[in-house]
Order: structure tokens, then sequence, then C-alpha cells
């Protein structure tokens, strides 16, 4: 729910009105995962051939490689050309992992986390443990809550979605510097050029 709610408030501003979209959300990895095949079977066969399915989801603690390669099975098996299996850009769905989770992906944005929670240090992103957005340890969104905490905000625990709602709305896909959102958010970009 807090990953459609972040993309909820920045594809308008990603995608400027090139293209129409819809977000299904999920229950978290589990629900998505077990969902996936039946719904990629059901798009093959009545989603016109211009329509692109992207699908992101938390890495959380899985194997990258491990992941992302059952999400591109699930892909095969419902005869759907994959960006990774595509040579000639005729692909049909787009397989993203957002690491470690989507919080990272604030870390890598850090001006728009400022702009939303104006006591946070803007030099947070200096400090040698935030340099990597995607390689942030003990949890992206516990050190989120952490950094946020210490700056007054949201004393009775992290709320996920208020959260990406507020950062979503002032989120500029062409600053950030996290590598998993870059891969992302070029993915789109390419689904609609």
């Amino acid at each position: 729910p807090s990953m459609e709610a972040f993309l909820a408030e920045m594809l308008p501003r990603l995608l400027a009105g090139r293209a129409t979209y819809t977000i299904h959300a999920h229950q978290g990895k589990s629900d998505l995962l077990k969902k996936l095949g039946d719904r990629l079977r059901a798009y093959a066969k009545w989603l016109p051939e211009s329509s692109r399915i992207v699908v992101v989801i938390d890495r959380d603690n899985s194997d990258c490689f491990a992941l992302k390669e059952k999400m591109e099975q699930l892909a095969k098996e419902a005869n759907l050309l994959t960006r990774k299996t595509s040579a000639n850009g005729n692909w049909r769905v787009v397989n993203r992992l957002a690491i470690e989770e989507l919080e990272a992906w604030f870390f890598g944005e850090w001006k728009a986390v400022c702009t939303s929670f104006p006591k946070v240090s803007s030099t947070i992103p200096a400090q040698a443990p935030y340099r990597n957005p995607d390689a942030v340890t003990g949890g992206t969104w516990e050190a989120l809550e952490r950094v946020l905490g210490n700056a007054g905000y949201f004393p009775g625990g992290l709320r996920k979605l208020e959260l990406a709602v507020a950062i979503g709305k002032h989120f500029d896909p062409m600053s950030a510097t996290s590598p998993s959102f870059l891969t992302f958010r070029d993915a789109l970009v390419e689904s609609v050029s």
C-alpha cells in the first residue's frame, strides 16, 4: 500500500501525460508473488500489444538474483516477453526491485524528505551510513524511522502510508540517486518512449 501511495503521487510528474496507467497493490511481497503468475496470464490474454506491465517489489532480505529470476520465470510462463529477454525492445513486462525497500528510494531523494519534514537535517545523505541509499544497513524503513524520530516526527512509530504520500508529493524522479529507483525510473521512461 505504501508503494501504491508513493507511485500515485510521483508517477503523474514522471510520465507527464505520456501514458495512462493503473496501479495494482498487493498485501506484501508474498501476496504479489502468489498472484503474479495468474495475473500475468490474464493480462497476456486481453491487454493490447502496446501495453507494458511494470512489476515492482521490495527486495527486503531476499536474494536479488533468485527473486528477479522467479519474476522473470512467471512472465515467461505467461508467454510475455520481458525487458531482460527482449533483444529488440519489444518487451511487455519489466521486473524491478526496490532495494532494500521503498524507503531506500526516499534516502535517495533527500530533498523531498526535507521538504516534507523540514526539521530533518539536510546533511543526512553526506553521512557514511546513508551515502548509498540502497546499502543502508539495519533496514531502511527502520533507519528512516530513526532519522525522522530524532527530528521529532512520528513519535508513535513510522506511519508508512502517510510517509509515502508526503514524500511522493515532492519526490523529483530526475534528482533521485537510489540505483534501484534509477533502474525502475529508466524502465518506465523507456516504456512510454
